[in-house]
């Protein structure tokens, strides 16, 4: 048996599992339970939030860690043990290296970023597109990766920001939300609408992160322009996602 063959397997089968219950719940906090939170008065609110969000954010931020810790190991796996990571002749340097690195502190710049030049909807939207474009383009040309490896390591470090809002933005403020509304007590305002965000900024780079991970499938992108489509991608994935945000209030119970 080929150990590492049936390490991947493994690893894959493990990483596309705990990201459909990730994804899954994102979508469903998104695009059915906020909408549907929206019509119940203070009383119903009181019982339903405390019972159903503990729930749901147990298997929402264990999927997050899970989904993230396999996606790694897949990276070490594929990537950097198979050296799929790179365009020939290309190989390890302190280019890649630095690259790789930053894949990882992209949380903290992100971080940063939407509490300042980033924090309107219309300047994150921008700006995360020309950051995706830049980062591309760095992984090509400082990195050294080819076609798959910056492919894959954009998604990587949409995958990375996405575990730490949830483990570190959205589960710290829902504890304080939820727990006020057990109480009966309003919400700390600023604390529901960080969750709010940082969930809405998870969800839209979730469409473009699906993409990364099928992208050595999509040969048609592997072009001299491949960062442009890729950007492209991002562009339309976000589209996609904007477009199901605004069909969410028409979408009524029974």
């Amino acid at each position: 048996m080929d150990a590492m063959n049936f390490l991947e397997s493994i690893f894959r089968w493990l990483h596309v599992v705990f990201g459909i219950l990730w994804i899954g719940l994102l979508y469903f906090f998104n695009w059915v339970n906020g909408a549907f939170e929206g019509t119940l008065d203070a009383e119903t609110k009181k019982k339903v939030v405390p019972e159903l969000r503990p729930r749901a954010l147990f298997w929402f931020r264990w999927g997050a860690a899970f989904t993230w810790i396999t996606g790694v190991l897949l990276l070490l796996v594929v990537y950097y043990h198979a050296g799929l990571v790179f365009a020939p002749p290309h190989s390890w340097s302190a280019g890649a290296i630095i690259m790789i690195l930053l894949v990882f502190a992209s949380p903290f710049i992100y971080d940063a970023l939407v509490k300042s030049v980033m924090k309107e909807p219309q300047n994150a939207f921008i700006g995360g597109l020309i950051l995706s474009l830049v980062l591309l383009l760095l992984f090509e040309f400082i990195g050294g990766f080819g076609y798959r490896g910056y492919a894959i390591h954009l998604g990587a470090t949409f995958g990375t920001i996405m575990a730490f809002n949830v483990w570190f933005r959205i589960w710290p403020a829902q504890q304080k939300v939820i727990t006020a509304i057990k109480e009966g007590t309003p919400p700390d305002a600023a604390l529901a609408a960080l969750a709010g965000t940082r969930s809405k900024h998870n969800t839209y780079m979730s469409v473009p992160l699906v993409f990364m991970m099928i992208s050595q499938h999509a040969t048609w992108a592997a072009s001299g322009i491949a960062p442009i489509w890729l950007t492209l991608i991002v562009a339309v994935g976000w589209g996609l996602a904007y477009h199901i945000y605004d069909r969410v209030p028409k979408v009524k119970g029974f």
